[in-house]
């Protein structure tokens, strides 16, 4: 087993058990103590874990949310995967929103400039992005800004979002499971994204394999509400079987 691999088969037992502990760690992925706990020093300087006595325990737990620079490097080529094959859901001209996240700011980054496109953001990377494309009619969603995701929240987006149907809306997310839908920590963002998903005439969701099987505190919306799904080829057989059949049709980039 590659250290990749080792890594996330360690994340994945610690959002599941809640916790992990380095002597079963050790026996189960036939390595030496010491290679776990390297490999909990490394995840731990990733964001995604705190160490503790004996193991660690996952920060998703901990009900702590990476800020956007912790969350920039992780998974790179997938999210950038995921962006292009998103490509294909952006009209040829009409109006889309971009939801605040690091997958949607690649998605911006790759939006054409050979056709005129109206887009409404309530991120920051994603304006600063589009300010200067040609052919891009923007608008920004003003509010607070939360200095962990960099997006504006509060009252002025949701009355401003309720003047506008757009096309098509590609939604960032930090937890998707079928029994709970969409789910994010922070329950002022998941008014915006609530708001955002009803503004659409199609919804599209941008999330890497990571994200699939965690429930965040703040509910979005049930994934009847969303048209298509769009992560990478990590995602588990399982999780993908699971959304299929609810009838949310599921691209893996």
């Amino acid at each position: 087993m590659y250290a990749t691999e080792r890594h996330q088969a360690i994340l994945d037992q610690a959002r599941r058990d809640g916790r992990v502990d380095v002597r079963e760690l050790s026996e189960n992925l036939a390595v030496t103590p010491e290679t776990i706990r390297r490999d909990l020093t490394t995840l731990e300087r990733r964001g995604l874990v705190q160490r503790a006595h004996g193991g660690a325990i996952p920060v998703d737990r901990l009900g702590i949310e990476p800020g956007v620079s912790d969350r920039e490097g992780r998974l790179s080529t997938e999210k950038s995967a995921i962006a292009r094959a998103a490509l294909s859901e952006v009209p040829d001209g009409g109006s889309i929103i971009i939801d605040a996240g690091t997958t949607t700011v690649r998605l911006a980054e790759l939006l054409p400039v050979d056709r005129e496109l109206t887009v409404v953001t309530h991120s920051l990377p994603v304006a600063m992005l589009l300010s200067t494309k040609p052919n891009i009619d923007l608008h920004f969603l003003g509010g607070h800004i939360r200095g962990r995701t960099l997006a504006a929240v509060g009252p002025w987006i949701q009355n401003a979002i309720a003047s506008v149907s757009v096309d098509v809306a590609f939604i960032g997310i930090n937890g998707i499971t079928v029994e709970r839908g969409l789910t994010t920590p922070d329950l002022d963002e998941a008014v915006v994204k609530s708001t955002l998903v009803a503004a659409a005439r199609r919804v599209v969701v941008l999330a890497d394999h990571s994200k699939f099987g965690r429930q965040d505190f703040g509910l979005v919306a049930p994934l009847s509400a969303i048209d298509t799904v769009i992560t990478d080829a990590g995602l588990d057989g399982e999780f993908y079987d699971e959304i299929v059949v609810s009838g949310t049709d599921v691209v893996r980039a």
